[in-house]
């Protein structure tokens, strides 16, 4: 069983039906596989949604029912300023939301799912490039 974060990149080149978001969907076809999409990424994915004049509550559906929604707390955002002070060390415009999927990458021991640039060099993810 592989457990996996879904970054906002992954779902949205999944719901465009892109080449990239193809091996994503291949994941789905695996029931021994689970998957996470942290709380943030949903402002992102609405923003997305939002600026491409796209109706956000049928992906929010398909969120939902695909992935386990990770609420987060003070100490998560607390580490996640850590982990981007860390990141920013070597990449320059290592955001927030980036380092907070990071940080709940390491608390669940698990992969992310990306086609972000800033993910391209880490371990433990499955690049969608």
């Amino acid at each position: 069983m592989v457990d996996y974060i879904i970054d906002s990149y992954a779902w949205v080149e999944y719901f465009l039906g892109s080449k990239k978001g193809e091996l994503f969907k291949k994941l789905f076809l695996d029931e021994d596989n689970s998957f996470f999409t942290v709380e943030c990424c949903l402002g992102e994915i609405k923003g997305w949604a939002i600026k491409n004049k796209l109706g956000f509550e049928e992906y929010y559906k398909i969120i939902k029912a695909n992935s386990e929604i990770l609420e987060l707390n003070e100490e998560d955002w607390i580490n996640a300023a850590e982990e981007k002070a860390e990141q920013r060390k070597t990449e320059r415009d290592f955001g927030l939301i980036d380092a907070m999927i990071l940080v709940k990458q390491k608390e669940l021991g698990c992969k992310i799912i990306s086609g972000d640039k800033h993910f391209k060099k880490l371990k433990n993810v499955l690049f969608l490039g």
